[in-house]
């Protein structure tokens, strides 16, 4: 009896450790993915270029906003866009809305007024995708170039694209997680972030 009862516990424990490894080869799979796909340098034209929200200090945008913002400026400047689409909505009461800030950004570095759409609205990734899509419907804008941070774009090129966007990544040459370990940490939180929004996507 206990010969058998030891044959069915390591059975189970050969199941789930078999079940684990499926789930660490899963994630593994997902991260490197996220990470590659963030630094491959596709080049393709757009209608306009959608930056991705982030944090504003007072009246200036933080050091990733901003490096989002100088990257859709030089779009532009190139001439691969024709429009930006700043995104974002107030962080901290008293502060102007993360798009405001940008636009005020592009426009004293020669970004033209009536080059610039915002929404004013959004707090969460899908909610910067789901505002721009209706500013670029006003607008008539039909492709677009997503701007954000490299290890960011997998997953919000993914929502843009179920949103029924024609929509392609534009990673930011530089970013503020240069270290090994801020990096691994932004991996980590995209992977995670990653699964949650294919798990509730449908």
């Amino acid at each position: 009896m206990a010969k058998k009862l030891n044959k069915k516990v390591k059975k189970i424990i050969l199941i789930l450790l078999s079940i684990l490894s499926a789930l660490l080869v899963a994630v593994f799979t997902v991260a490197v993915n996220i990470y590659f796909y963030g630094i491959q340098k596709t080049v393709t034209k757009a209608d306009a270029a959608i930056v991705l929200g982030a944090a504003v200090w007072e009246e200036k945008p933080s050091p990733v906003f901003r490096e989002r913002i100088n990257h859709a400026i030089a779009l532009y400047q190139k001439g691969d866009i024709q429009k930006i689409i700043f995104t974002g909505g107030v962080g901290e009461v008293n502060e102007p809305a993360e798009s405001v800030v940008a636009m005020n950004y592009a426009i004293a570095r020669g970004v033209k007024k009536a080059d610039i759409a915002i929404e004013t609205k959004s707090r969460t990734t899908r909610q910067n995708l789901m505002y721009a899509q209706k500013v670029a419907n006003s607008h008539y804008l039909k492709k677009f170039l997503i701007v954000s941070d490299p290890l960011h774009l997998k997953r919000s090129v993914l929502m843009a694209q179920d949103l029924g966007m024609d929509a392609y990544p534009s990673p930011t040459l530089t970013t503020r997680y240069r270290s090994f370990k801020s990096q691994m940490e932004f991996l980590a939180r995209e992977t995670y972030f990653y699964f949650v929004y294919l798990l509730f996507k449908s």
